[in-house]
């Protein structure tokens, strides 16, 4: 789970006044538009970003956000006031979180980059509140560069997302019929202090194919639900998995992998040794660095047992301790083919089990979809501490709804805003100190 440090702060008002309300009386703007009467004596005034706010059911909490359309994030409570902003010297590459110190973690984009599918950065930055850059790694060329996502593991080290390029001519010797060079996915685990790479995983020691028997990696896709089929989305540009976000559970010690055009989320073993992530053996579950699980779409193991629900999908977030739900994982699935998103609470198993022909997939404990939500790019949700479930609809903006699917607060971003994800924060964690908050 990202580490989402949290604090209970007293929100100021903006001074914006609806004329049809008293100026003593505070107000519930409605789903529909309406006011209705708030018993809570205290005024409350809302920026017009604000469309939904009712003030005895909304958490307030507040809201990192990262604008990956330009170079700048916020910090936004409830009424709809960005109580701190933030502006960088380069375009963000998606991800960007507040560390437990109060400093910032983030990716960036390479002006040079030289991979550049959707979602691409190239470097990755630890910042001082004031933006002094303390630590920098980039890893940008024509074969590798970083994308999407960023995590600070528990031991301190960085855990990083890489499209791979593999040769066009060398694919196609493993059983690639790909058109050209592919970009499966690599994770990279950073270590800081020396810049040196400690953990590695590649997708593409983990493929099957059935398209040529006389080729390495031929098997019946099916039958081998460890592995990933390197033909199961021929796209000509190579980015054949787009991987966009993962999430580390530290009590299970494993990755789960958000991969795209997939549809799925792939559970990797991060106990293994970096030699024994290139097999299918080692590690405490046995499988290397063979996927120990996967969920959202088992056709793409050619399995037809079990519901396709992951149809494009963004940030699998395990559910931390403490919150409603906690170890479920809430899973923001964009819905191409129906054109309306959902927000899934999956439950996760206890012990992860991997058949052929087999309904594997987890069991749903609880979803909201709503026909007026729909991006697909980006976005996620995050569980709030009084239960209720905080969407970030990354083309639109944010809402949140109670355990009950009531919605009970939305903010419009307006034009030209592409939100990454919601990051909630509570208000007595000093994290927010930093901020003068």
């Amino acid at each position: 789970m990202k580490q989402l440090y949290k604090v209970r702060y007293a929100v100021c008002a903006l001074l914006f006044a609806f004329a049809s309300c008293a100026e003593d009386d505070s107000v519930i703007i409605t789903p529909e538009g309406g006011e209705n009467p708030n018993p809570n004596p205290d005024p409350v005034v809302l920026a017009p970003e604000v469309e939904v706010y009712d003030a005895d059911k909304v958490h307030n909490n507040i809201t990192l956000v990262a604008n990956v359309a330009s170079e700048t994030a916020f910090l936004l409570n409830k009424t709809g006031q960005k109580v701190h902003e933030f502006t960088f010297d380069a375009p963000l590459g998606n991800d960007l979180e507040i560390l437990p110190n109060g400093k910032l973690l983030g990716i960036f984009k390479d002006p040079n980059a030289q991979i550049t599918f959707g979602g691409y950065g190239g470097t990755v930055k630890i910042m001082s509140i004031n933006g002094n850059v303390e630590w920098e790694y980039t890893l940008s060329n024509q074969n590798f560069v970083l994308h999407h996502d960023v995590e600070m593991l528990p031991n301190g080290n960085v855990l990083l997302l890489v499209w791979e390029r593999i040769p066009e001519a060398d694919a196609a010797l493993q059983g690639s019929a790909n058109p050209g060079d592919i970009y499966p996915e690599t994770l990279m685990e950073i270590n800081p202090d020396t810049n040196s790479i400690v953990w590695q995983w590649r997708s593409f020691d983990h493929i099957v194919q059935d398209d040529d028997s006389s080729l390495p990696n031929y098997g019946i896709v099916s039958q081998n639900p460890h592995k990933i089929n390197i033909n199961y989305n021929p796209i000509a540009n190579g980015d054949i998995m787009h991987a966009n976000g993962f999430d580390y559970d530290t009590a299970k010690d494993v990755i789960y992998l958000s991969v795209n055009f997939f549809s799925e989320v792939w559970v990797i073993d991060h106990s293994t040794t970096t030699a024994e992530a290139a097999t299918g053996s080692g590690g405490n579950y046995g499988k290397g660095g063979d996927l120990i699980y996967r969920f959202g779409n088992p056709r793409a193991y050619d399995n037809m047992m079990g519901e396709v629900r992951g149809d494009r999908n963004h940030y699998p977030n395990l559910l931390e301790d403490g919150v409603q739900g906690e170890g479920n994982m809430l899973l923001y699935v964009n819905g191409f083919a129906e054109g309306v998103s959902t927000v899934y609470e999956l439950e996760m198993p206890t012990t992860f089990s991997l058949l052929p022909d087999t309904d594997n997939e987890p069991n749903v404990v609880w979803f909201y979809k709503n026909d007026a939500i729909f991006s697909s790019k980006v976005s996620g949700a995050e569980r709030l501490d009084n239960g209720n479930t905080l969407i970030c609809e990354g083309d639109f903006g944010f809402w949140e709804v109670t355990p009950e699917k009531e919605l009970v607060w939305k903010y419009n971003g307006g034009e030209g805003s592409f939100f990454w994800r919601a990051y909630d924060y509570e208000v007595d964690d000093p994290v927010l100190a930093s901020f003068g908050l």
